[in-house]
């Protein structure tokens, strides 16, 4: 794709169905449009294999939600999350399809501020705004919002967005004690019969094996190309990446795995013939926290535009939804259902307590992606992770590892002051 031709296709007449706010919609398609162009489009010496994911975001409002809407029509689920705690396999296994929902961007802050209070997480405001004002086709196409109680601000929240749109909640464990995987395991099964109702059908063995090995394929190619980007000099953006890890909350997981696939032999390539993004002298970041859900680009563009490159995310949007696998061709249900509590309970949110293994798991993946520094990223009143920092700070100091934390939200009116810390931060790491 050309810079400077970037457009988000405009599907006017599919969003009239899906009775959304097409005129303010299409205001902020062209917005994003122009973003896209500017934060993306404008890098040089891009694989070529990222012009399958430029085309996502293309197609993002317009050939997946058709997509979606082909689906539905099947009598297949069509369900909606903000949460790497949704155990897909099941709604793969009943034939459904899983989708991240809208929750990135300031331009639906204000919509929700009109009924939520305005002291809340900026996801959780950006999410129901996205709902409340009527502007994000895939809040309009699902069948189910899946909620769940990873903080005070969702669980709260969902019963305000169930009055807009049927919202599932699923209680998740605050402790990993073995009442608490019990527990974790009766509401994986309550579930897998919520799904069973909408698809009309009855998971059954086969399904649920092959689920589990789409999923895994979809972790293991997640786990490449976070793996290539480690090479130092890296070969590909964290910006680019960042990008790929938001549409796999988006895309179909088969073809998402291909692409990725087939963008992981180019960047081993690249890695071959020494081709960088950007050069050798560059300062590796590492970045830890909370998910940036699509378009969120913040923190990469600050740090990439100042010469830098990021070479891992340890969030939800990044390594902590695709680091763990699951135990394939089980041999009954029971015992799938069993390995995928097992699974799921591994991922380190910070709503654990104690939460001692991501304080581990930061350091492995600063180890492991050759970074020289790390930066701890939080949103605004995220009490967990905002709390969780003080451990994570600690743990660096001990360690001796170069640590920044930045606290934001979605607006652009701290970029200024960010951009000047952020490139304080990278004089310390790359001296």
């Amino acid at each position: 794709m050309t810079a400077g031709k970037f457009e988000i296709k405009a599907y006017p007449e599919m969003w009239k169905d899906l009775d959304m706010d097409v005129e303010r919609f299409d205001k902020m398609r062209l917005m994003l449009g122009d973003i896209y162009e500017k934060t993306y489009l404008s890098q040089k010496n891009r694989p070529s294999g990222m012009a399958y994911f430029d085309n996502m975001i293309a197609e993002i409002h317009g050939g997946r939600i058709k997509e979606l809407l082909a689906a539905k029509k099947e009598g297949k689920p069509v369900i909606g999350t903000f949460c790497v705690y949704i155990p897909e396999e099941i709604v793969l296994a009943a034939g459904g399809v899983c989708v991240g929902l809208c929750g990135g961007s300031q331009g639906s802050v204000p919509d929700a501020e009109k009924i939520l209070p305005r002291n809340i997480c900026p996801m959780v405001k950006s999410a129901f705004g996205f709902k409340a004002g009527r502007i994000c086709p895939y809040f309009q196409a699902v069948d189910l919002v899946y909620g769940e109680t990873t903080c005070d601000a969702k669980k709260k929240t969902w019963e305000i967005l169930d009055n807009m749109v049927s919202t599932y909640v699923m209680e998740i464990p605050q402790m990993k004690k073995q009442t608490d995987q019990d527990m974790w395991l009766a509401e994986v099964k309550e579930f897998k019969t919520k799904v069973e109702s909408l698809a009309g059908k009855e998971v059954m063995l086969e399904e649920l094996n092959r689920a589990v090995k789409t999923m895994n394929n979809k972790r293991k190619a997640l786990q490449r190309i976070n793996m290539l980007r480690h090479t130092n000099p890296t070969p590909i953006s964290g910006k680019d990446v960042l990008l790929i890890e938001q549409i796999a909350f988006y895309d179909e997981p088969v073809r998402f795995t291909e692409k990725v696939g087939e963008l992981c032999d180019e960047l081993e390539q690249r890695i071959q013939d020494g081709v960088a993004v950007p050069g050798k002298n560059a300062a590796r970041v590492m970045v830890a926290g909370v998910p940036m859900a699509l378009p969120n680009w913040k923190l990469h563009n600050l740090v990439e535009g100042a010469g830098a490159v990021i070479v891992n995310e340890e969030s939800c949007i990044g390594t902590r939804y695709y680091k763990d696998l699951m135990d394939e061709d089980g041999e009954d249900i029971e015992t799938i259902l069993q390995n995928l509590t097992r699974r799921y309970m591994q991922i380190d949110c910070s709503c654990f307590t104690p939460n001692n293994e991501r304080i581990d798991q930061v350091l492995k993946e600063y180890r492991e992606s050759d970074a020289h520094g790390i930066i701890h990223y939080s949103l605004q009143f995220c009490h967990t992770y905002n709390v969780e920092e003080i451990r994570i700070r600690e743990a660096c100091e001990k360690e001796n590892i170069p640590y920044m934390f930045i606290e934001s939200d979605y607006s652009p009116e701290d970029v200024g002051q960010l951009q000047t810390r952020v490139e304080a931060f990278l004089e310390q790491i790359s001296g």
